[in-house]
């Protein structure tokens, strides 16, 4: 029997003496609960994604210098720890530390170069599969990304090396529907090699990024012993019994032939003897395993969003935030995300209403914010407005008013926030939603100037799901029925309906799924069902909006493709399928 702790911290970006204090106090916790080995999340001492960091030696050498002072806290207790290292080469490494002594360096074998990652850019391969012998005890250790693949370094390290324990350390984004099917790739991995899975995951929010934590250990039939929280820090302790891998794998004959085949054409596993023992308190208190539940989809994505926008906000200076408050459902649901990131007294609504504003828009502003219990600033723009109508007036003479003029309502808004930002220094949440973003019915300068786009990637139908959601996760009216029930509008003229411009979002959403998230072609979306002549204006809203998408503000990761890092076209395309 061997105890393990999985330490999912949320480390910062950059914060080298921040995470380092953060780990030693972990490994203090360890020590006292009897942990024999300890890890700790990929690339944990700089916190993930570094980026361009890794391209300053300094950075580098410094994240160097850490694992040193990690290695004189490490005492009889086996650390294992995510850093750059720095050879002939950066590799994205993990310290394997016992005794107050750097046992070795493992080096991340696949680098992910797809979607948000970009780890090409930066390291190097691995090419090293080595297990390591602790007592009775052999485990393999290696990095995120080397998991998912069915084959090398957990095959080589679980049937040449004998590992009893693979310890995968990671710092894996998160999207909806990704937890579970990350962990049944897990189990997979712990049956068809008769090993248990130590996957020990990063927590917390980094730019676009958020982290969901739920590290989990898994035996070797692909059962569940143990999961750890999620969206939040903890450290998962976990007894494993190790013999049962033996009893497993000798009745398993495809596994020794598969053995029997590796080993004639592969060189002898490396193995490392620690030479150190486990803890020297032998006779252990028994532990229960902790197994948390999943959440439903709508509070996954809820306490993604709410971490996301705290660590942001908190990790960047920021205390308050100020939203534009338009009596719609998109600015209430940022409006509530927020308030359970930071606090009521932390949040400021701002009321800019127009004479295009109905009373019931004033009005549910209001009620909102009484709810939420946040403070309403009311900020009227019809001075504004017909002053500017006013200085244009020459200009646009003989012009009929439109979009032009729907756009300087929006931009004014936008004025009055920022300055409101300037002047007391807060954040300015935006409210723009992915189905407003992806086909460009947003306001460059205008419903976009902020700093931060809290639901940039959850599409309308998703932000009705959510909010309905929160009202019955509180188990009460937060966000008022009339919000919830109104027809969208930006309410920029007369009696306007998104329907004007839009589809329904119950058609339009399901479109911009299978075009931005999944690229299939204009035919094959039709084949769904859908109006050809729908879905070519839809295509092409998509594909000319990308400029206004790259001056949008950094929002949080939910779908499985975001606007962002997560895809990338030109701006400039002649391409037309």
């Amino acid at each position: 029997m061997i105890r393990v702790g999985l330490a999912q911290i949320n480390a910062k970006v950059g914060d080298i003496e921040g995470n380092l204090n953060k780990i030693l106090t972990y490994i203090s916790s360890a020590k006292n609960s009897g942990v024999d080995i300890l890890c700790f999340p990929e690339l944990s001492v700089t916190g993930y994604p570094p980026e361009d960091l890794l391209l300053k030696p300094n950075f580098i050498n410094d994240s160097i210098d850490t694992i040193d002072e990690i290695r004189k806290a490490s005492g009889n207790i086996t650390v294992i720890v995510g850093f750059p290292d720095k050879k002939e080469d950066i590799y994205n490494a993990a310290a394997i530390i016992h005794n107050k002594k750097v046992i070795d360096v493992y080096h991340k074998r696949y680098l992910p170069n797809y979607g948000v990652f970009d780890e090409n850019r930066y390291f190097q391969s691995g090419t090293r599969a080595p297990v390591y012998k602790l007592d009775d005890v052999i485990f393999g250790v290696n990095i995120c990304e080397d998991i998912w693949y069915p084959g090398d370094p957990t095959r080589r390290q679980a049937l040449l090396g004998d590992a009893q324990i693979i310890i995968n350390i990671s710092s894996s984004p998160y999207y909806a529907s990704k937890v579970a099917s990350r962990e049944r790739m897990l189990m997979t991995r712990a049956r068809d090699n008769s090993v248990n899975v130590v996957f020990c995951n990063m927590v917390g929010g980094q730019d676009e990024l958020v982290f969901d934590g739920h590290s989990v250990v898994i035996g070797e039939s692909g059962d569940i012993i143990a999961r750890a929280k999620s969206f939040e820090e903890d450290l998962l302790i976990a007894d494993i019994n190790v013999n049962r891998v033996f009893r497993s794998r000798i009745h398993d004959p495809r596994r020794r032939k598969a053995r029997h085949t590796l080993e004639s054409h592969s060189e002898k596993a490396e193995v490392i003897d620690i030479k150190g023992q486990k803890s020297k308190d032998k006779v252990k208190a028994p532990i229960k395993s902790r197994i948390e539940e999943f959440n439903n989809k709508e509070e996954e994505i809820l306490r993604a969003l709410v971490l996301g926008t705290k660590d942001y906000v908190t990790k960047n200076g920021f205390k308050k935030v100020a939203i534009g408050l338009s009596g719609g459902i998109d600015s209430a649901l940022v409006a509530a995300v927020a308030v359970d990131a930071l606090g009521k007294k932390n949040v400021i609504g701002v009321a800019m209403p127009s004479m295009y504003s109905s009373k019931g828009s004033v009005s549910d502003s209001e009620k909102l914010a009484n709810n939420l219990g946040i403070e309403l600033i009311n900020i009227p723009i019809n001075k504004t407005f017909s002053s500017y109508n006013e200085m244009f007036s020459d200009v646009f003479k003989g012009k009929k008013h439109d979009i032009t003029e729907e756009n300087l309502q929006a931009r004014i808004r936008g004025n009055i926030l920022m300055s409101l930002s300037n002047k007391f220094g807060w954040l300015i949440l935006t409210t723009g939603n992915k189905s407003e973003m992806s086909v460009g019915y947003c306001t460059l300068y205008g419903d976009m100037a902020g700093g931060f786009a809290v639901i940039k990637d959850v599409p309308k139908t998703i932000v009705y799901q959510l909010s309905n959601f929160y009202n019955k996760s509180k188990g009460k009216v937060v966000i008022p029925n009339s919000i919830l029930n109104k027809p969208p509008s930006a309410e920029l003229r007369p009696d306007q309906l998104d329907t004007d411009s839009l589809p329904h979002y119950e058609v339009l959403d399901p479109i911009l799924k299978a075009y931005v998230e999944d690229d299939l072609s204009t035919e094959e979306i039709v084949s769904q069902g859908y109006k050809k002549s729908v879905v070519q204006k839809i295509i092409r809203m998509v594909d000319q909006n990308e400029y206004k998408r790259r001056q949008a503000p950094p929002g949080i990761k939910i779908t499985s493709r975001a606007f962002g890092k997560d895809r990338r076209f030109p701006i400039t395309n002649l391409y037309k399928a």
